[in-house]
């Protein structure tokens, strides 16, 4: 077994202290990878605290993963030592459902592995980056192309990944109008992708106190949603509206934004249900759908995208030290736009 140094939580009111964990021996597809960079997503949070579900603790949170190859199994084609390489949100599935087949992991029909909190093939429990040393089948392995530093590129394994496929799918590009709402770790990636894609791209927020931000980032056009003029002066404006708040809306208010044929996505995972009338639907043939990650495939294609457009997230690096002074600011919505651990922080217990 192969020992890492960690930071993770005990309890769901736990403060993050060092830990030391048992990664597995390599088997012959295993790439072990010594981490550099992780960062902090929302989901981390929610995770550590058990508000999705009642975990089991120790939990060591973190699947925005950027490090160094340092072994290789037998079989290993992909990777070699020294290789520069990335893990997000799955480090396994079952690889033969039809989902597998098709490159979309994340709905693997038997489950896939997630990075932290859960169990694996062999029946342990997965620890994730907030750690020195992490050990991952090469298929769930992504190359980090030259071009993107470490740091920057880290988020991109979830944050920039989850705001990446919607836009892909949905067909962002030159000649469409693409709305993002919220600017925070997501909503920020979301707008240079889309701006990167060519799409005409406006960020909805609730205040304009970001809007130079915005602007800066490739925002075209930038309203608070607090002014009720706004769902006047947008109406009908968008053929996409990408929604990274995990906050309850107004679905129906957002739904008139739309084209005909336009589309409203949410990748934000609120806590409480959302309700909308069908008539919002009806009218003009449009869609309120969701979006998880991606497949291992698409988050590949992301990765290449970003280094070709010079797209990194837009980061503060941390010491292990700061994780829970850390915690308490992204709650408080005061990081702009995501934290990075340095995992050459992380101490021994």
């Amino acid at each position: 077994m192969i020992k890492a140094n960690a930071r993770g939580v005990s309890g769901p009111t736990e403060k993050f202290e060092p830990i030391t964990v048992e990664r597995r021996d390599l088997d012959s597809r295993d790439v072990l990878i010594e981490i550099k960079y992780a960062g902090i997503c929302h989901s981390d949070i929610h995770c550590a605290h058990s508000e999705w579900k009642e975990e089991t603790y120790p939990v060591i949170p973190g699947h925005e993963i950027a490090g160094i190859v340092m072994e290789t199994g037998s079989d290993v084609k992909k990777y070699k030592s020294g290789d520069r390489v990335g893990v997000g949100c799955m480090v396994d599935s079952c690889g033969e459902c039809e989902n597998c087949k098709k490159g979309e992991e994340q709905f693997c029909l038997k489950g896939a592995t997630m990075t932290y909190a859960d169990v694996d093939k062999y029946g342990d429990h997965t620890y994730g980056g907030y750690s020195t040393h992490i050990v991952v089948p090469e298929d769930f392995v992504l190359h980090i192309p030259e071009g993107i530093e470490l740091d920057v590129a880290a988020p991109l394994l979830c944050a920039g990944i989850t705001t990446y496929s919607p836009l892909n799918r949905w067909g962002a590009g030159p000649g469409k109008k693409v709305a993002v709402v919220g600017l925070g770790g997501l909503g920020h990636m979301g707008v240079k992708i889309a701006n990167a894609m060519g799409a005409e791209v406006t960020v909805l927020s609730q205040t304009l106190n970001k809007k130079e931000d915005g602007l800066r980032l490739g925002a075209d056009h930038y309203y608070a949603t607090s002014d009720a003029s706004t769902f006047e002066t947008l109406a009908g404006t968008f053929d996409l509206i990408i929604n990274t708040v995990s906050a309850k809306i107004d679905v129906d208010a957002f739904l008139s934004l739309l084209t005909v044929d336009g589309a409203l996505v949410n990748v934000g995972a609120p806590s409480e249900p959302l309700s909308l009338n069908v008539f919002s639907l009806l009218g003009g043939r449009r869609s309120f759908a969701g979006s998880m990650i991606g497949g291992i495939p698409e988050t590949q294609k992301m990765l290449d995208f970003c280094a070709e457009h010079g797209i990194g997230s837009e980061i503060e690096v941390i010491s292990a030290d700061q994780i829970d002074e850390a915690y308490e600011r992204v709650m408080a919505s005061d990081v702009r736009y995501r934290f990075v651990i340095d995992a050459g922080t992380i101490g021994a217990e």
